[in-house]
């Protein structure tokens, strides 16, 4: 099959090579555009990272497309309707990261219970006065965990050694797992209610949109914390600058946050002729409200990226590829259609 790797960094291409003895592989280190896939239109196969756009459009332009193999868990940057319309199959990598991003969420909320990055900055400055830098424990506070799966119980085991007591939202309760653990599944009003620290680990796209806003943070007990290493989409931006504005919650340790490809580069703003919604133009300045406000820790969406997870990343993804080209295909988040060649699936 004639493979393309987006996003590529040189270590993924030398990772790559393992195809080249059945594949003819390209990469390059630009992410998925319209205009990029034109100029890759007879690719099979194209394997992307989150920043890539994987639209209608660009689907539109790659016309010989089988397989799209996300180097990712969420694949919300993917119109999946489109790909089934298409009969392009599209695969994730559903466990890579299960420790690595707990650890993240806990880093992050270290940093705003102990107001490390605050004083990290005066320390260098040379100033080791500590008015202001008080901290809180977290034992004996309760973590809320919104969606309890891989990753969320992982969250949940971290809080349990911090002597903390867990509850935990999820649409797919489980019961063995709450058991074994030593946690407490309750509805998401109840969680935020009680929670200290709400931790959110759900996926993004439709159904999770927005799933925090103005009502969910009244319902917040005063004096919160909000942490997320889901998607920023799951947060309504301007309404966590509200809550943390007015005192409502103490501080939002984030990973990641609405509009992220706007941020990462705003010159993308100006790019086409027609302007962005009002909407999206007061999430972006919600969004970069966050990045200055003291009590919020942002960091640029690395939860995934150590050493470890990267490379459980790609060697899950090279997997997927071949095993669809062994026409046994894996993690499937959309199974083979009418346009592929690949009838036999697996779960």
């Amino acid at each position: 099959m004639k493979v393309v790797v987006f996003e590529a960094a040189e270590w993924e291409r030398e990772a790559c090579l393992r195809l080249e003895s059945a594949h003819q592989v390209r990469c390059t280190a630009e992410r998925l555009t319209v205009a990029l896939a034109r100029e890759y239109a007879d690719a099979e196969v194209v394997t992307t990272f989150i920043r890539s756009d994987c639209s209608e459009p660009v689907l539109t332009a790659l016309p010989h497309l089988k397989l799209v193999a996300t180097r990712s868990t969420g694949y919300d940057h993917i119109d999946l309707e489109a790909c089934r319309q298409r009969g392009v199959a599209v695969c994730n990598v559903p466990d890579y990261g299960d420790p690595t991003v707990a650890e993240h969420a806990f880093a992050l909320l270290l940093a705003v219970s102990r107001r490390i990055v605050e004083a990290a900055g005066r320390t260098r400055a040379g100033d080791f006065t500590m008015e202001g830098l008080r901290g809180f424990d977290l034992a004996g506070r309760t973590m809320g965990v919104i969606g309890a799966g891989r990753i969320g119980r992982r969250v949940i085991q971290i809080a349990r050694g911090f002597g903390m007591t867990a509850v935990a939202a999820d649409a797919a309760p489980d019961v063995g797992a709450a058991q074994r653990l030593g946690f407490e599944y309750v509805s998401l009003s109840e969680l935020l209610r009680r929670a200290d620290v709400v931790s959110l680990h759900v996926p993004g796209g439709a159904e999770t949109r927005e799933m925090i806003s103005d009502a969910e943070f009244a319902q917040m007990k005063p004096g919160a914390v909000l942490i997320n290493t889901a998607r920023g989409g799951v947060v309504n931006a301007a309404a966590l600058v509200r809550a943390l504005s007015s005192g409502r919650l103490a501080g939002a340790g984030l990973d990641v946050l609405s509009e992220e490809p706007l941020l990462r580069e705003e010159a993308e703003i100006f790019r086409t002729d027609t302007p962005l919604p009002a909407e999206r133009l007061r999430a972006l300045v919600a969004a970069n409200t966050l990045l200055r406000l003291p009590n919020v820790v942002v960091t640029p969406h690395i939860a995934y990226d150590t050493a470890e997870a990267l490379g459980r990343i790609v060697g899950k993804t090279l997997d997927n590829i071949e095993a669809f080209a062994c026409r046994a295909p894996q993690n499937l988040v959309v199974p083979p259609g009418a346009a592929g060649d690949v009838p036999e699936t697996r779960p």
